[in-house]
């Protein structure tokens, strides 16, 4: 099976080395986003997926544009049998997706019709969910609404971050789109349209989300910690100090004290009270200027600063 490859950030990478390492795949090229300038040298970054590609001595394209005929006829001069996308980024023209024999498939770090969107790793820790998946589909006009092939169910931790599940589902997803490409070449990949009226959208996350509303119970606080790793990270201010926060727990306190106070600040970080008078210990975060550190570490040097909240 021949193989046009779209993708580009880390999540897509693992999907593009499992296609490699399997023999009866001929990966054709990769279509990735642009290169991008970063951080303060503003020196110019290629996507993981471009970097990968590179590596292993696959074609790499960039257009601009997939709406107009020079994408199509460079996609279509490589033959592909099929397109396959892992978080290319952009949405695909009506065009190109009949532009390969056999169409073009789409994996999706979600249960599908549920969390369609740009973001469905971290809405589903967000929002306390305790099951996820992947999804691999066939792509149409909107967006992540095409028919689904295969599904994988996998639980998320009580404590599992965006990062660690955004770790696992690649890993997952990776082995769940072998399987689909080899039953779409052999004609046996099954396909269901989705329900449309059960379908979820999971909205980018953006940086004014940070701020923590303490005037929220614990759990839901603690989701929102670890669902907005890597970025933008939750934000609080502790004792005038405007903290990155990047692990909490329960403290099963209660305390009747205004939401966001100061509990206790010792062996088990930052102990501050909730919506409704329950505490949670926020065990991991960062200072202006500082480095991430265990917040009792934090605490033990700056035990004068911390005198008497």
């Amino acid at each position: 099976m021949r193989i046009l490859f779209m993708g580009t950030p880390d999540f897509a990478v693992r999907s593009l080395e499992k296609l490699a390492e399997e023999k009866e795949f001929d990966l054709a090229a990769v279509f990735t986003r642009g290169d991008k300038p970063k951080n303060r040298g503003m020196k110019t970054v290629y996507s993981p997926v471009k970097e990968t590609a590179i590596k292993k001595g696959i074609a790499v394209y960039q257009p601009e544009s997939l709406k107009d005929k020079d994408a199509e006829n460079i996609l279509r001069g490589f033959s592909p049998d099929i397109i396959t996308v892992v978080a290319y980024g952009k949405i695909l023209p009506e065009e190109l997706l009949k532009a390969a024999p056999l169409g073009a498939v789409n994996l999706h770090p979600s249960l599908l019709p549920k969390y369609r969107g740009a973001a469905p790793v971290q809405r589903a820790i967000m929002n306390g969910e305790t099951m996820t998946g992947v999804t691999t589909m066939y792509l149409s006009k909107e967006l992540d609404s095409g028919d689904i092939i295969y599904t994988e169910e996998t639980p998320i931790g009580e404590f599992e971050t965006a990062v660690e599940l955004n770790d696992r589902l690649k890993e997952l997803g990776a082995v769940l789109l072998c399987k689909t490409l080899r039953d779409i070449a052999s004609g046996t990949a099954p396909r269901m349209p989705q329900n449309n009226a059960a379908a979820t959208y999971a909205k980018p996350v953006e940086r004014y989300e940070s701020a923590v509303d303490w005037n929220r119970p614990p759990r839901e606080i603690i989701n929102k910690i670890r669902g907005l790793l890597p970025w933008p990270t939750a934000t609080a201010i502790i004792g005038g100090v405007v903290f990155k926060l990047f692990s909490a727990e329960p403290a099963r306190n209660i305390a009747n004290k205004t939401p966001g106070s100061i509990i206790s600040a010792g062996k088990n970080g930052f102990e501050i009270s909730c919506m409704g008078g329950e505490t949670l210990f926020i065990t991991q975060i960062q200072a202006p200027g500082g480095r991430r550190m265990a917040a009792c570490d934090y605490i033990r040097g700056h035990k004068t600063d911390l005198e008497g909240l």
